[in-house]
């Protein structure tokens, strides 16, 4: 008898686009995977990655039950005994050297995962160290930074209206890649081509033509790390030439005639040269960028992960603000989201503490991941001597992941909450695998607050969980149970402690700003596609959570940053030997490290590649596909070239989330493709000075034939 065939609707939870999925099922089956044409974001759109949904799910490599290291190698383990295990040691690494003894770090995947967002902090109260670390000071870290400083929230952060633009300058960023970061917007391909259709502007500002920039209407090359210049060079023609106005802002902003002094000093004529961009090219940008009926601009990896990423952030926000395009329709606005993460009792604090070694500091409640290796390495009062790690696979994704590959094992303990057996997990005295994403609800908690227009979905669980497995929610909060003393106990009549990420989701949806319309998740359950609420609307000054009710168009520490800057425009040329500059990439059939052990998305030619210039390569006498090694201050690999055009002169560019293949790993596709990690030749002590972000863009190297 043939099983019952039907479709499930569910978000894709694989990047930040929230594309709508159409998954054709057969019993336990899945006959396919496809866009769905009825959600009203993505409206059909979907990307490679979507399939990987189902490489995961049916991943023989997959882990389902935890495992412990022995002499003789893993052996499983039952749950209640690895948990008593874990627990036990973390405990008593805390009693004997404090808390700070034990560290955390935690991967990308955290942020789309409703469990981790929503029960996650349960057990880190319970720990209460202050050596936790996460992918967002890796990433993202000068954005919240930015928002905080001027908006008074560090989830405050401005999302291009690229629905409503009619000018769209995109630096350092590449969404036909990334399907859009920290700007979620699924299709947005169709997007951009909209903007064009209706008569608008697309520019990419970028050292490579990226996919983004093939399709742009103009491109142009600018060195690495040096965006900062450019930013403020456009601002300053325009304060020169009267293009300034806050518009409505102008009430409730400060700074603005300091902000006029602070670019007197960035002329077009003198950044110009540092630039490679004609000082005409630079005014004419600025005259564009002001004169359009609306206009956006978005800086991204490119701009965060280098040595000036606050400054960036910071001045993509003036330049929005000073030309009346912050906070209205086509400008960057901010996003409603049906369960509200940003509220005035959580705004964000930093520099409450700072790194034990290095004196990094801190950021809602976390300190940057560049120092953690040196935390684990260098002795004293408060070495981190067991490492809690949950999705995150730091030896791939944080600078100087090779010295973080030398030092886990010199740890007293370590256990990591993931699926795989990779690369950072192989150190782990035990191993905890939770489900994976079809087994488990779904609903976009940060992405909503990101998006380019608001809407709201949720998504039930494809598949049961298997007898036998638990929740990545359900393992903290037993964790939490049992590491609760009796200064921060575990209350068993808590509601927040016995309720389901979807309960606590349904509260958040009837308390939220839609929930007296009707909003909840029962409504959302009878909307299996997603319910549009509609473009993004103008939220200031009520939505302004400073202490003075007033944008800091130039925050103290901004300010404080700027001879930092200013010495940029004297800055010699390398004398060391390494004259190239070395920036990553991705490509849109990945995600970091995580989707490389699924054979249908790393089929195809080789994709970590050195990227170089003809004329560099000429220079070396090297060939398209030679193997050369690239080496920097601190490490070196080797891997194929790949000579294009595409990447300015001096520039190199190698894409991030490869390096596979280390010893001690189950992961067959992955280790048939290992590629060479590009951590392993980025300097953890080469951060942003501002905000502490790891600086893995703009890496002096050189190249030479391999072997």
């Amino acid at each position: 008898m043939a099983e019952e065939k039907y479709t499930h609707y569910r978000t894709c939870n694989l990047c930040e686009a929230m594309c709508g999925v159409a998954i054709e099922v057969e019993g336990e089956k899945i006959l396919s995977i496809k866009g769905d044409p009825d959600d009203p974001f993505s409206q059909g759109h979907i990307c490679p990655k979507a399939l990987g949904l189902q490489d995961v799910y049916e991943d023989p490599d997959r882990l389902k039950q935890p495992l412990r290291r022995t002499l003789k190698g893993w052996e499983p383990m039952e749950w209640e005994a690895a948990l008593d295990l874990v627990a036990t040691k973390l405990r008593e690494t805390q009693e004997r050297y404090g808390r700070s003894a034990v560290g955390g770090y935690f991967g990308n995947p955290n942020v789309h995962n409703l469990g981790s967002l929503l029960v996650l902090p349960s057990l880190l109260r319970t720990l209460r160290t202050p050596n936790l670390f996460s992918a967002t000071s890796v990433d993202q870290l000068p954005h919240h930074f930015a928002a905080l400083e001027m908006f008074g929230h560090y989830f405050r952060i401005p999302v291009p209206d690229v629905d409503r633009t009619d000018f769209f300058l995109i630096l350092g960023a590449n969404p036909l890649a990334s399907n859009g970061s920290l700007m979620t917007a699924g299709g947005i391909g169709r997007r951009l081509k909209a903007i064009q259709e209706r008569g608008g502007k697309i520019v990419v500002v970028d050292p490579r033509r990226t996919e983004t920039a093939v399709k742009a209407d103009r491109h142009l090359f600018i060195p690495p790390g040096r965006d900062v210049l450019l930013l403020l060079a456009l601002l300053h023609t325009i304060f020169e030439e009267g293009l300034e106005t806050a518009g409505e802002l102008e009430d409730f902003t400060v700074g603005m005639e300091e902000l006029r002094a602070i670019v007197s000093d960035f002329g077009a004529e003198r950044v110009s040269p540092r630039l490679g961009i004609p000082a005409q090219e630079i005014r004419g940008l600025a005259r564009d960028f002001s004169a359009a009926p609306t206009a956006v601009c978005y800086g991204r990896m490119g701009l965060s992960t280098q040595a000036f990423g606050g400054a960036c952030q910071w001045l993509c926000n003036a330049l929005n603000l000073v030309t009346g395009n912050l906070d209205r329709p086509g400008g960057a606005m901010f996003a409603k989201p049906a369960f509200d993460i940003v509220s005035r009792e959580r705004r964000g604090r930093s520099g409450r503490w700072k790194s034990r070694v290095r004196g990094l500091p801190e950021f809602t409640g976390e300190l940057p991941t560049a120092c953690l290796t040196e935390e684990i390495r260098t002795p004293g009062k408060g070495q981190i001597r067991a490492l809690l790690t949950i999705a995150g696979n730091p030896v791939l994704s944080t600078p100087g992941g090779g010295d973080l590959d030398q030092a886990l094992p010199d740890l007293d303990f370590m256990v990591s909450i993931d699926i795989y057996l990779n690369e950072t997990t192989r150190h782990a005295d035990v191993i905890l695998p939770p489900t994976t994403g079809l087994e488990s609800d779904h609903y976009d908690v940060a992405f909503h607050a990101l998006a380019v227009r608001n809407s709201a979905k949720y998504s039930s669980a494809l598949f049961p969980a298997e007898e036998g497995r638990l929740h990545d929610w359900q393992i903290y909060r037993e964790l939490a149970r049992r590491l609760s003393t009796d200064e921060i106990p575990f209350d068993e009549t808590n509601p927040m402690n016995l309720a389901t990420p979807a309960q606590i989701l349904d509260g958040g949806l009837r308390q939220g700003p839609y929930g007296k319309k009707g909003i909840s998740l029962d409504l959302l359950k009878e909307t299996p596609h997603g319910v549009d609420l509609g473009p993004l609307d103008p939220c200031f000054p009520e939505g302004i959570f400073t202490d003075d009710g007033k944008i800091h168009l130039v925050p103290t520490a901004c300010a404080a940053d700027l001879p930092r800057i200013r010495d940029l425009l004297e800055e010699a040329a390398p004398s060391n030997g390494f004259d190239l500059t070395l920036i990553g990439r991705r490509h849109l059939a990945s995600n970091n490290s995580w989707l490389h052990n699924s054979a249908r998305l790393v089929k195809g030619p080789k994709r970590c590649t050195v990227m170089m210039h003809p004329q560099d390569a000429e220079n070396r006498g090297l060939e398209n596909g030679q193997r050369v090694r690239v080496e920097s201050s601190v490490g070196r690999i080797e891997l194929p070239t790949e000579i294009t055009e595409n990447v300015m002169p001096g520039v190199v560019s190698i894409p991030h989330g490869w390096g596979h293949g280390r010893d001690g790993i189950q992961l067959r596709i992955a280790s048939a493709h290992p590629g060479a990690s590009i951590n392993d030749l980025t300097d953890p002590r080469r951060v942003d000075a501002l905000t502490g972000n790891a600086a893995v863009n703009g890496v002096p190297v050189r190249i030479a034939v391999g072997g």
